[in-house]
């Protein structure tokens, strides 16, 4: 299983991405956990100890890791477009609560058309995640559509759209599933966060076609003392895992 979660900011694409990573490992199976986002906190909702985060640096701010993999520098203007990166997940990675978590970053530069050396690791990495490891793969990527137009994601298996009962967030899986058609993916999934009740619900199936709807994980303030204290929602709050658990199931179907 392959999963690239997307979503504008703040709708809780972090807490899905996390739990959906631990009820896989508690399964006993084999899980990378991916942080494609500049504002990396997917380990804090694994649970990983902040200390152990603390000394994570992304790959993308590795810069002599990129001159050495791609042969850029300040003195050779051309680089390697298909880099060695097979070895990267098992040796930058850090593993807690059965999750390995390797944490990528972000391009910041170049925009939209980025071609730069740091770029290309990036693609390079994640089309190895996907294409030539056995494990469950579930990446956190960045809030928005930037990594869509930068095409980082067209070797994923499916696109998680997680939504809240709104209409900026129903925009933002158009949007995604409109680029990610342009790039062959067809599976783009909706999980509805944040929903207070029948009146949300509602509001989100007469927007979201009924084979693209995963779910509802129903707003909780076990989810948000979680996050106070540093802590896993996974190990917080059994109703919110209970739901994600439930999509989890028909994710799988």
């Amino acid at each position: 299983m392959k999963i690239a979660v997307t979503g504008k900011g703040g709708v809780g694409k972090t807490t899905f991405a996390a739990t959906l990573a631990r009820l896989y490992a508690d399964e006993g199976k084999a899980v990378l956990a991916a942080d494609v986002d500049p504002d990396a906190n997917l380990g804090l909702a694994l649970g990983f100890p902040e200390d152990v985060l603390d000394s994570i640096i992304p790959i993308s701010k590795m810069r002599k890791l990129v001159e050495e993999r791609t042969g850029a520098g300040a003195d050779n203007t051309f680089y390697k477009l298909n880099p060695k990166v097979s070895d990267i997940p098992d040796t930058y990675s850090k593993t807690y609560n059965g999750v390995k978590l390797l944490t990528l970053g972000t391009v910041e530069t170049g925009g939209g058309g980025c071609v730069c050396p740091e770029h290309v690791m990036l693609r390079r990495i994640l089309s190895n995640l996907v294409i030539h490891r056995d494990e469950v793969v579930i990446m956190d990527m960045e809030a928005g559509l930037e990594h869509l137009g930068r095409g980082t994601c067209e070797v994923m298996e499916q696109f998680v759209v997680v939504i809240e009962p709104g209409a900026r967030s129903v925009q933002t899986y158009k949007n995604v599933k409109r680029l990610a058609l342009d790039l062959g993916i067809r599976q783009v999934r909706v999980v509805a966060n944040k929903v207070r009740g029948a009146e949300d619900e509602e509001f989100v199936r007469s927007r979201i076609p009924a084979e693209d709807l995963l779910g509802f994980i129903h707003y909780n303030a076990e989810v948000i003392d979680a996050d106070r204290q540093g802590k896993a929602p996974y190990d917080v709050s059994p109703t919110a895992t209970e739901e994600i658990r439930r999509i989890k199931e028909i994710l799988e179907q």
